[in-house]
């Protein structure tokens, strides 16, 4: 028995030698310093474009229009750190999702996620027949899939180039309903399937294969070859990338990974009306007791936020945590965090991760040759 290393990753004409898409953080965790980083060792590295500028403020600039800036040099310099795949992931519920989303195509970044709503319209003029960046929307449901697949070949003749399928162990906000979270039929082993049989009805009508992305609760490579086993082509991972030296977050926001334990990771109410997954602690809690934090909106980020209305901003929320305040912000994170208990460099994550499903893999093997008959021949 030899052993067996991960299969490349194909989107399209995009080949991935690695089939690992560092999924996008924000505010301010996966910057071009991680993506850049993990580019390098051969997955997608992927920018997140949320609150940009209220990590990075732009003097005499509207924030509309400093967020694309700031979008625009972030690709700029991951492309000088890295010659491998770039991506950059926009929330469809921003207020400027379409014009992040010009400013991605224009930087003709390698591939797009689109998440937090279904992407179902283009800014005018654009369409995504006319560009080589590949389009991966971020989907929780089979008929999510369905609903953006037949949308866009209406709309497009096109079909998307993959779809990454979010199960609900994932970090920030989630896609599903709070009593759905725990409930055994809402699983990712149970949503990749239904998502697989839709995509491969489009695959009959487009005729090209259409890449199937597991991602929420992947934390080993064990994890991934067990995916990869129900169909998928790839998977997302978010939580284990925070623990890197070249993640974007400050040394205390990686601290509240580490020190984290498996009780402190609880659901929030999102103040824009979604459930999340966040580490505990002083700031969630003082919010749990009804406390209010008074929110100045210097402008209406998220389509679904009623600012007038809510106890916190969580783009502030979130920058401060970014930036090592947290007490006045939280970390969101995956339902794996506790598991995390260094810090380490890309590199041997992605080392680590490797022999993991390599190990994982011969695992297998060796329960599968475990229960064939053994014929033995006895002299007559």
């Amino acid at each position: 028995m030899g052993f067996e290393i991960m299969p490349k990753l194909n989107i399209g004409d995009l080949e991935v030698p690695k089939p690992i898409i560092q999924g996008g953080m924000g505010v301010g965790i996966s910057m071009s310093g991680l993506a850049s980083a993990v580019a390098n060792e051969g997955g997608i590295g992927v920018i997140s474009s949320v609150g940009l500028n209220m990590l990075e403020p732009v003097k005499g600039m509207k924030y509309k229009d400093a967020n694309v800036e700031l979008l625009k040099k972030e690709i700029r310099k991951a492309r000088v750190l890295t010659n491998g795949i770039i991506g950059v992931n926009i929330m469809v519920a921003l207020t400027d999702y379409h014009d992040l989303l010009k400013c991605t195509l224009e930087e003709e970044v390698d591939a797009v996620f689109l998440g937090a709503g279904l992407p179902l319209r283009f800014p005018e003029g654009f369409s995504p027949v006319d560009f080589k960046t590949k389009f991966l929307p971020i989907v929780s449901s089979g008929r999510a899939a369905r609903l953006i697949f037949k949308s866009w070949e209406k709309s497009f003749g096109k079909v998307p180039d993959g779809i990454v399928v979010e199960g609900p162990l994932a970090g920030g906000h989630l896609g599903f309903k709070k009593e759905q979270i725990d409930d055994p039929d809402f699983a990712l082993e149970k949503i990749i399937p239904e998502v697989l049989a839709v995509a491969g009805q489009y695959e009959q009508h487009s005729g090209k294969e259409i890449p199937i992305i597991a991602a929420g609760g992947i934390f080993t490579g064990a994890d991934i070859l067990k995916f990869l086993r129900l169909g998928a082509s790839g998977v997302q991972m978010a939580t284990r990338f925070v623990a890197t030296h070249e993640c974007d977050a400050s040394d205390d926001f990686k601290q509240a990974y580490i020190q984290c334990r498996e009780d402190d990771i609880e659901i929030i109410q999102s103040p824009v009306g979604l459930p999340g997954r966040a580490i505990r602690n002083t700031f969630l809690e003082d919010m749990a007791a009804g406390e209010k934090k008074p929110v100045k909106c210097p402008w209406k980020c998220l389509k679904t936020c009623d600012f007038r209305n809510t106890p916190y901003c969580i783009a502030q929320a979130l920058t401060n945590a970014q930036k090592g305040k947290l007490n006045g912000g939280f970390a969101f994170a995956g339902a794996n965090a506790f598991r995390v208990d260094k810090i380490v460099s890309v590199k041997e994550l992605f080392e680590a991760l490797q022999k993991e499903y390599i190990g994982a893999a011969a695992t297998e093997s060796i329960e599968e040759y475990s229960f064939q008959p053994v014929r033995i021949e006895l002299p007559a």
